[in-house]
């Protein structure tokens, strides 16, 4: 909840900045200007990076026994306060034995954000920079040797905003479930369970949380980046866009995919992920969906009863962003050659650690099994799912939540679709839609989907084509590797 309303905030007020959003309370206090920060390199090439702050500061790394004394300046930031909320609507009819069952759902969460008066620290950089003159790094320091060897990047905290006053942050849900019939469930250790109703019958979910925070927690904060050389020499990254690390480091052990590039060359266009041309070639995106690097169809080889699980506990998942983040990570170590290790939950709920843990208990004994492995001696089974599951934690909630929600077959529909129109590269004939998405409301709902990465559908007559939307979205590549991969997984079931 506090990651949520920090990350909405930055989003806020620093879209396109560099300020980066505080995940955990807990990380508040480490967050001082000069302490020094890790910048993690993701394993995908959409994917951003992420931060861990640690305990020690640049004077710790550095050879000889002066403490550095940081500037800092301190200013009034701003006020501030927000809202934020959505709604979520379903409906389900199956049969169990003799029984029917017609569940509708619906429902609705807020979150709001009352940080107050906020101010801001800055480091004098300048200052910092005279005071470290010809100092040189501890290459044989512990935080070093240790992130040498991953290609990570060291960075100091330039600046950070921090609250004045106690406020909090309170998210509000409600759900209401309306239900017709008479249930009886065996449930899998053999007890049953009877639920009997009236024709019709409406249940009432609520919670209200709030988190009081105190002040002078940090909310957000932005670093500069330090370019290390092999001899302990170091500079601090001034120029915006400038990227640190440490001499001589190959960054194998985080692979890069300059996708993007390729499909420019494919179409002879100059976009990025931000700028979608008026007319834009799907089989471009095709081609590099199908590089070896991005290869799902692995998935389409694990046992079927594995499949279906799979994507019934993803569906779960994908329905809490902090549940979804906490899988990739783990898949991401594993996919590092990490060994299975479930005991760093610390952060998660309860229901959290249980959805968390439904998903990857099924992918562990993959991880461990005698499947066909790469060069890295991992399970080739494992970077499909890691792929997967990493597009889907790129998407919006809006995204989200509506392939959460999504049946089988509307899965599999929409990306019929997307081959269809890759195959034909812009136009397609209205009567060649799957038969599922001639259903307007359905192809309504594929449009929303398809919509949030700023590509749009546009039917007229007897033809079907894409555009650009009006507004950003995130590349349209990991959509379709998220829709591409839950078809995979959901191929051959019915709901």
């Amino acid at each position: 909840m506090f990651s949520k309303a920090t990350a909405k905030f930055v989003r806020q007020i620093d879209p396109e900045g560099s300020l980066i959003h505080v995940s955990r309370l807990n990380d508040s206090h480490k967050l001082v200007p000069m302490s020094l920060v890790v910048k993690r390199n993701r394993f995908w090439f959409w994917q951003k990076p992420k931060y861990q702050p640690t305990d020690f500061k640049l004077s710790d790394l550095l050879q000889g026994d002066k403490a550095l004394s940081p500037v800092v300046s301190e200013t009034e930031f701003l006020t501030y306060q927000g809202t934020y909320g959505d709604k979520l609507s379903g409906k389900l009819d199956t049969e169990v034995g003799v029984a029917s069952v017609t569940v509708e759902g619906q429902g609705s969460s807020k979150l709001h954000s009352s940080f107050g008066k906020l101010k801001k620290e800055e480091l004098e950089v300048k200052k910092l920079l005279l005071d470290s003159k010809d100092r040189l790094v501890d290459m044989g320091h512990v935080l070093v040797q240790q992130l040498e060897k991953r290609a990570d990047i060291l960075a100091v905290v330039k600046e950070r905003i921090i609250t004045t006053i106690p406020c909090s942050v309170t998210e509000t849900k409600q759900d209401q479930c309306s239900l017709q019939g008479v249930l009886a469930l065996v449930g899998t250790l053999g007890s049953t369970v009877k639920v009997c109703l009236r024709d019709s019958n409406d249940m009432h979910m609520d919670s209200d949380v709030s988190l009081e925070i105190p002040p002078g927690t940090v909310i957000a904060y932005s670093i500069l980046e330090l370019e290390i050389k092999k001899d302990g020499h170091y500079d601090l990254c001034l120029q915006p866009g400038a990227i640190g690390g440490f001499e001589g480091d190959s960054g194998t052990s985080s692979p890069s995919y300059d996708a993007f590039n390729y499909v420019h060359q494919v179409d002879g266009l100059e976009w990025n992920e931000q700028e979608l041309p008026e007319k834009i070639s799907l089989k471009a995106l095709q081609n590099v969906a199908e590089s070896p690097e991005m290869d799902l169809s692995l998935l389409a080889e694990l046992p079927e009863s594995t499949r279906s699980d799979l994507f019934q506990k993803l569906k779960e998942t994908m329905r809490d962003r902090v549940t979804l983040s906490y899988v990739e990570y783990e898949l991401e170590e594993w996919c590092r050659g990490k060994a299975f290790d479930m005991t760093n939950q610390e952060d998660l709920s309860v229901s959290q650690k249980t959805t968390a843990s439904a998903v990857l208990d099924l992918l562990h004994p993959i991880a461990n099994s005698d499947n066909e492995k790469g060069e890295s001696g991992v399970p080739a089974y494992l970077f499909s799912a890691h792929l997967l599951v990493s597009a889907l934690e790129e998407l919006p909630d809006e995204s989200l939540s509506l392939l959460s929600e999504s049946c089988p077959e509307f899965l599999e529909a929409v990306d019929t679709l997307r081959c269809r129109l890759e195959d034909k590269d812009l136009d397609l004939s209205i009567h060649s839609l799957p038969v599922m998405l001639q259903d307007d409301r359905n192809f309504e709902l594929a449009n929303q989907l398809l919509s949030t990465t700023n590509v749009m559908l546009r039917r007229e007559t007897d033809r079907l084509w894409v555009e650009k939307g009006d507004k950003p979205g995130v590349p349209a590549l990991v959509l379709y590797i998220s829709i591409h991969g839950l078809s995979i997984l959901c191929c051959g079931q019915k709901q």
